[in-house]
C-alpha cells in the first residue's frame, strides 16, 4: 500500500555523495568494483538515487542494482541475480538470516509471513509486528541465496511507505464474539490480532484466524469494532512457497 504521507521515509535530503556513501555502505566497499550512479529518479512513489553496480566476483553482464531515497537515504530497492548450484540453506535458517540481516540495519520487531522459492532463492515477506498485533502494510521484501544464505535483494517500498506506531482502537468485540461470525465449517488452526489494508488506502484493525475446511486453507478477518467479516484469503501451499490469494 502506497501512501502520500510516507510514514516510514524520516530523515533529510540527502545528495548524490551521501547516497554514493550509502550504497558503498550497504553492498561492502570491499565487493565493489564500479559503482555507477544513473540519476535522481523522481517520478517514483519515493525518489531515489538509483546506481549500478559491478562486483569483483559477479558477471559483469549482471550488475547489482540499488536505489537510496533522496529523503532520508533509506534502502528502497536492491536486486541481485546470480546462478544457485545447490540449496543448502533450510527455510529456518534462511528465516532467521532475514530477521538478522533486517536487525543488523536497524529494522526490528519483524516477523515471516509468507514466502516464494524458485531456482535457488527464497523471496520472504517480513511485517511489523506491533506488540503481537501483525502489521501487513508494514512490508518488507528479501531475497536470500540457498547456497550459502546471501542476501541478493530487499524491497523496502510499503515499509517506508506506511510504518510508524499505530494507535490501535479498543476492540468493541471479544474475540469469541468475532468467533461466532466465522463459517460453522471453519476448523480454526491459529488466531491473533492484524492490521490490514483495503483498496481505498486505509488499515483496519481485525481478528486473524487461520482455519481450514476440508483440504482448502483460509485466513478470515473480523473486524474489531464491528465484528464484519472484512477479508477472506486462501492459502495456496505449494511445494516452492505459501502465499495468499
Amino acid at each position: 500500500m502506497e501512501s502520500a504521507e510516507r510514514k516510514g521515509l524520516t530523515g533529510e535530503e540527502i545528495n548524490a555523495e551521501r547516497a554514493t556513501e550509502i550504497a558503498k555502505e550497504f553492498i561492502g566497499e570491499e565487493k565493489i568494483k564500479e559503482l555507477n550512479l544513473n540519476g535522481l529518479i523522481e517520478n517514483g512513489n519515493i525518489p531515489v538515487y538509483d546506481f549500478s553496480c559491478i562486483l569483483n566476483e559477479g558477471n559483469n553482464n549482471n550488475p547489482l542494482t540499488i536505489s537510496i531515497s533522496q529523503i532520508g537515504g533509506h534502502i528502497v530497492n536492491m536486486n541481485y541475480n546470480r546462478n544457485i548450484e545447490a540449496e543448502v540453506i533450510s527455510m529456518e535458517d534462511a528465516n532467521q538470516i532475514g530477521l538478522e540481516f533486517l536487525n543488523s540495519r536497524g529494522i526490528t520487531n519483524m516477523k515471516e509471513t509468507y514466502y516464494l522459492k524458485e531456482s535457488g532463492i527464497v523471496t520472504i515477506n517480513y511485517a511489523y509486528d506491533q506488540n503481537g498485533v501483525t502489521v501487513y502494510p508494514d512490508l518488507i521484501k528479501l531475497k536470500i541465496a540457498l547456497d550459502n544464505g546471501e542476501v541478493l535483494g530487499i524491497e523496502t517500498t510499503g515499509y517506508l511507505n506506511n510504518h510508524t506506531q499505530r494507535n490501535l482502537p479498543e476492540a468493541k468485540i471479544s474475540i469469541e464474539e468475532a468467533k461466532a461470525n466465522l463459517n460453522k465449517n471453519l476448523e480454526i488452526t491459529s488466531e491473533g490480532l492484524a492490521i490490514i489494508p483495503t483498496e481505498w488506502q486505509t488499515e483496519i484493525y481485525c481478528y486473524e484466524f487461520k482455519g481450514k475446511i476440508e483440504d482448502t486453507d483460509f485466513l478470515v478477518y473480523i473486524n474489531v469494532e464491528t465484528g464484519r467479516e472484512e477479508n477472506v484469503l486462501v492459502i495456496i501451499d505449494t511445494p516452492n512457497g505459501i502465499l495468499t490469494q
